[in-house]
């Protein structure tokens, strides 16, 4: 009997982790043969369906997430009407929420795997080769004539060891950029509008086969390793023995952790400040910043210390920080969601991540949704629409605030014209009023770098007193110069016409730039030169007029460098 498990990522990027792991857990029977292939939604579906026909398994398993449902379902159809004896299976969390009704409306899927699969699937497969029932086996739904049996819920795996490692048996794709993986299952929290709060307490594997897991992703140098524990530091102390182990052994591999900042111990701290730059990243998530939004949520956060690891974590060590919010909870209007994001802003975090509140299925929070009278989706991904304390004007101008937060300061192209616009309003204001502006303007999102300097610098012109218009455009040019060669005939307004472009190092330079700076031979070095009122390279900014000289280093394969050099100093 041939086995397809099979999945559709949002981005080519992703290498599945649910797939080897089910695929680890069954390949063993007897008469099994077993094969993973993987998708992504943006692919033609026609093409993708060619290739699941090809491959003309007897049963197929798809992986199922709010972001591949519906193509998910499509495929699903489509196989089935191509190949009708193949026996179609669904699992995942989009998959294992209101399971009657799904197979009710989709003929063509026979049977749902409901949460941790590996022990149903195995069980589920075991039936199949020796043509036995399935409907008695635990986490299973299936149709039997023209009813749907639905078995009791499986009880989660006590030992997780007892998993074959998927990585030791080479079967998860460690040449994707970015690769999936677990230390524990659970989350010891209960936040309603979270799934993993439908799981009580958490399970570890042993540090045993944690070191010999990690010990072959850094081997093989992994691009980036994202662990998808729900709450890494839940222990400090095992955090810590996995932070050691990790710079003890590494390569060159960065690693993404999810954190509950208020966890963290000075030992942890301490041990962190060790991390190089550009290894870990932090993805904490913040949510809200009143407390009583939190509680109503259920989500257990003490927030003084939060916010004080965080600067902690910013000032002692080289740890990427993410911060994200969720806005749409109850209790918490626009002013308040401003109020959250700028307790972010203050905390300098490298990114920041805004997220409309989802009503996902199964999740508590959609029976407090109904309770209070809230508008969601009624399609994946459940988005709010309207809440008692948000209107849909209010969440479309939240979301606008989330894309202009991502275009100018999680880039880090803008930090110093940012800083300066912080000068005349919080920074939460100031995204409010751009979001305003954009709207107002109708500029689109998708626009050149330039483009989006050039309306950063007119939208700021409509709120910075004349006085302040000198240091917002010198304070543009400087970023502007650090994101990108200024090509002439295609610079930003904001630039003066009466200053001049360079396009090479002065002749009789070059030579003694490349051996200063280190820069390799068969490296392609271009200039630009400006002159500025302030000293925008240090902070805070000093009103002493500096003459730069920006280099543009480029060689094979390493992208641009960008090298700052004060004109009036020996290089």
């Amino acid at each position: 009997m041939k086995v397809l498990f099979t999945t559709l990522h949002a981005k080519y990027v992703h290498a599945s982790l649910a797939l080897p792991y089910l695929t680890v857990a069954c390949r063993d029977l007897a008469g099994l043969e077993t094969i993973i292939r993987e998708f992504t939604i943006n692919e033609p579906s026609d093409a993708v369906l060619h290739q699941l026909v090809a491959e003309k398994a007897d049963v197929v398993l798809f992986s199922c997430y709010i972001w591949n449902i519906h193509q998910t379902l499509k495929l699903a159809a489509d196989l089935k009407l191509v190949q009708p004896e193949t026996c179609i299976v669904l699992g995942g969390p989009e998959a294992s929420h209101g399971v009657f009704e799904l197979l009710d409306r989709h003929p063509a899927v026979d049977c749902i795997v409901r949460g941790e699969g590996e022990a149903s699937c195995r069980q589920l497969l075991e039936a199949l080769l020796s043509d036995q029932p399935i409907e008695d086996i635990d986490g299973i739904l299936c149709r039997t004539g023209a009813d749907i049996i639905a078995a009791p819920e499986r009880a989660p795996i006590a030992c997780l060891d007892s998993i074959p490692s998927p990585f030791a048996a080479g079967l998860a794709d460690l040449k994707k950029p970015l690769v999936y993986f677990e230390t524990s299952r659970g989350c010891p929290f209960s936040c309603a509008f979270c799934m993993s709060s439908l799981e009580r307490g958490v399970r570890s594997f042993s540090m045993e086969r944690i070191r010999d897991d990690l010990g072959i992703l850094m081997a093989k140098e992994v691009q980036t390793v994202k662990l998808v524990d729900r709450t890494f530091n839940y222990d400090a102390s095992r955090a810590n023995e996995i932070w050691d182990f990790i710079l003890c052994n590494n390569r060159q591999s960065r690693f993404h952790f999810e954190i509950a900042a208020d966890l963290l111990t000075d030992e942890n701290v301490e041990l962190l400040g060790r991390v190089p730059r550009d290894t870990f990243r932090f993805e904490i998530g913040v949510q809200s910043r009143d407390a009583e939004t939190l509680e109503r949520v259920g989500r257990k956060s003490d927030l003084e210390r939060l916010f004080s690891n965080v600067a902690r974590l910013r000032q002692d060590t080289h740890v990427t920080i993410h911060l994200d919010l969720v806005a749409g909870l109850p209790e918490e209007d626009l002013q308040g969601f401003l109020h959250s994001l700028q307790s972010l802003f203050q905390l300098n975090p490298h990114h920041i991540q805004v997220e409309p509140l989802k009503v996902l299925k199964g999740a508590p929070m959609r029976k407090i949704a109904d309770s209070e009278g809230y508008a969601y989706s009624a399609a994946p991904p459940y988005k709010i629409l309207r809440t008692p304390w948000l209107t849909y004007g209010d969440i479309c101008r939240i979301e606008l605030i989330s894309r202009l937060v991502d275009l100018l300061y999680n880039s880090g192209r803008f930090g110093t014209s940012l800083s300066v616009l912080a000068e005349h309003a919080p920074l939460a204001d100031i995204f409010h009023a751009a979001a305003h502006y954009w709207e107002e303007q109708d500029i689109p999102m998708h626009t050149p770098l330039s483009g989006l300097f050039e309306s950063l610098w007119h939208f700021a012109e409509t709120i910075l007193p004349s006085s302040r218009g000198e240091k917002i455009r010198e304070s543009l040019c400087y970023d502007f110069c650090l994101a990108e060669y200024p090509a002439a005939g295609r610079l930003p307004s904001f630039f003066t016409e009466i200053e001049t472009v360079n396009s090479a190092v002065p002749r009789g330079r070059t030579g003694e730039i490349i051996r200063r700076l280190g820069i390799a031979e068969d490296s392609k070095v271009r200039s630009f030169r400006w002159s500025f009122k302030e000293d925008f390279r240090i902070k805070p900014h000093l009103p002493n007029r500096v003459d730069l000289l920006f280099l543009y280093i480029s060689a094979p394969g390493q992208g641009l460098r960008v090298q700052v050099l004060e004109e009036e100093k020996p290089l």
